[in-house]
């Protein structure tokens, strides 16, 4: 039985009829909900044409009928419908908290909530743990907003940070997410659920993690929008971490402007989490004012293009993109400048140690029968048909191997990470004064094969921004054999007002995103 037909069977039966159509759902169905943003539909809840609790059935039956082919979502709140009438309650006696209130957003299932859903990063070993003690605090950021908390997405299972041969989008408790412009490619991963969710139109809003490129690349893979901000402009507390040095949460939206609603709301400073008290100091900005159309002109923007020239018909739409950007005055500046190659090596040892250290850290504090990375690892081994059957969890027995967080090894790799990271963006956007560099986000991605992902000629722009800390954000640039490719916008510390202004220039001008056809 579904959730809606627990919740309202006669509706559930109704809905199936054109005849049975209340007002509210022809008026979604005149707004077009299936592309709708937020601020056309906080327009029309205004005028009273549609209620926060119209939205959320709508999404829900939509996620109820497409969902076991996209494998998206892992579950629906179930007082989602609950919270958006207590938002319809509150704007008709004249309170509306902020631009999120009665919105619906969908969470990747890393993040804790305090409430009747799971969290368990995928993985079946958390479904027995306690519920979390409280919410993260980027969710408690929502609700305060008055956001309706829709449910938890489907991700590689604990972010893609088990097998060093995995399938991006695969969880045991969720399957393969699958991507809805190319059904036999991956949507990338390991906020594929979210991205996915968002570019099906089975949520307006969602929230990824990034590490190393789990923003970007499904949202890249999808056909959306993805900002991954500066480390420690969003708490990290509350969410299941594989290492504290690169996460940070971030929004997953179809335009610039959505991401930037959320973005004035997830970004504060948490008691909890120490990285965020340069936020303390900093005066809040809304990032919609730097929103400006023709803001591509004067800007200085160099061209990470040693890869993509090696793939003809990814060079033919990155050149087409640059010319966009020469047509609404950017300056290019051709970059040479060193990626992962220079520091991969060193980063696999920081997310090795941290992984050990965060995760052991993050289970104690969710107590349950799971203390530790050990018990993962054997739980595992003891339910290998479902969670081992096509790959094994080799970097989990790689990071049970490190010692603390004082090792010699841990410290040289974690400086020369960051070091070389930095330096070289920094180095790129100071001495040829630079406002951000840009690249393409990927080139056609793999085909899913259930033995895990064959990357080989694969082309990501994510390490550069993830490793140093600093922000980047992806919007649509176009598509090759329907398959949706992005282009890259990265900056120094704390850019994210420049790189809203280049990205959302660049999304007015091109209007490249495109919903997925209805068949998948």
């Amino acid at each position: 039985m579904t959730f809606i037909e627990k919740r309202a069977p006669a509706l559930f039966l109704c809905i199936l009829l054109v005849a049975c159509q209340t007002p509210a759902e022809r008026t979604l169905q005149a707004l077009d909900l299936h592309e709708i943003t937020v601020q056309q539909l906080q327009s029309a809840m205004t005028a009273g044409e549609v209620s926060a609790e119209d939205v959320a059935l709508h999404y829900i039956q939509r996620i109820e009928r497409l969902n076991p082919q996209l494998k998206a979502v892992l579950e629906i709140n179930p007082d989602a419908l609950d919270i958006a009438r207590a938002m319809d309650a509150e704007r008709a006696a004249g309170r509306v908290r902020s631009a999120l209130h009665g919105v619906p957003v969908l969470l990747k299932d890393n993040i804790d909530t305090a409430d009747r859903m799971y969290t368990t990063a995928g993985s079946l070993a958390l479904l027995d743990a306690p519920v979390p003690a409280k919410d993260a605090f980027l969710v408690q950021r929502l609700r305060d907003a008055g956001a309706v908390i829709l449910g938890k997405t489907n991700m590689s299972e604990w972010a893609n940070f088990r097998s060093t041969t995995a399938s991006s989008g695969w969880s045991a408790r969720g399957g393969q997410t699958r991507n809805p412009y190319v059904f036999e490619r991956t949507p990338c991963g390991s906020s594929s659920g979210s991205a996915v969710a968002v570019a099906a139109n089975l949520a307006m809003l969602a929230i990824g993690t990034e590490t190393d490129g789990s923003i970007l690349c499904p949202a890249s893979h999808n056909s959306i929008v993805g900002l991954k901000p500066t480390l420690g402009m969003i708490s990290r507390a509350g969410i299941i971490p594989i290492a504290h040095s690169q996460d940070t949460a971030g929004p997953m939206t179809r335009t610039v402007t959505d991401a930037a609603l959320l973005m004035n709301v997830l970004v504060a400073a948490d008691p909890e989490d120490e990285i965020t008290t340069n936020m303390r100091t900093r005066t809040p900005l809304d990032y919609t004012r730097y929103l400006i159309p023709d803001g591509l002109r004067g800007k200085r923007i160099g061209v990470m293009g040693q890869d993509f020239s090696r793939h003809p018909e990814l060079n033919a739409l990155m050149d087409a993109q640059l010319e966009v950007l020469r047509q609404a005055g950017a300056e290019l500046i051709s970059v040479g400048i060193r990626t992962r190659n220079s520091f991969g090596s060193a980063e696999t040892q920081v997310l090795l140690y941290e992984f050990k250290n965060d995760i052991n850290n993050y289970l104690y504090g969710r107590g349950g029968a799971l203390q530790s990375l050990e018990d993962l690892i054997r739980f595992n081994e003891e339910s290998a048909a479902t969670e081992m059957a096509d790959f094994g969890q080799e970097l989990f027995l790689q990071a049970q191997e490190k010692g603390g967080l004082g090792d010699t090894e841990y410290l040289t790799a974690l400086g020369m990470s960051k070091a070389l990271s930095q330096t070289n963006l920094n180095n790129a956007l100071r001495e040829l004064d630079l406002h951000a560099l840009m690249a393409p986000t990927n080139s056609v991605g793999w085909l899913v094969d259930p033995a895990g992902d064959k990357t080989d000629g694969y082309i990501s722009n994510a390490s550069l921004a993830a490793v140093s800390g600093f922000p980047s954000i992806t919007v649509p640039a176009g598509y090759i054999d329907d398959f949706p490719i992005g282009i890259t916008f990265i900056g120094g510390e704390f850019s994210e007002p420049t790189l809203f202004t280049l990205a959302y220039s660049f999304e007015q001008l091109t209007q490249a995103r495109r919903a997925p056809p209805a068949n998948f």
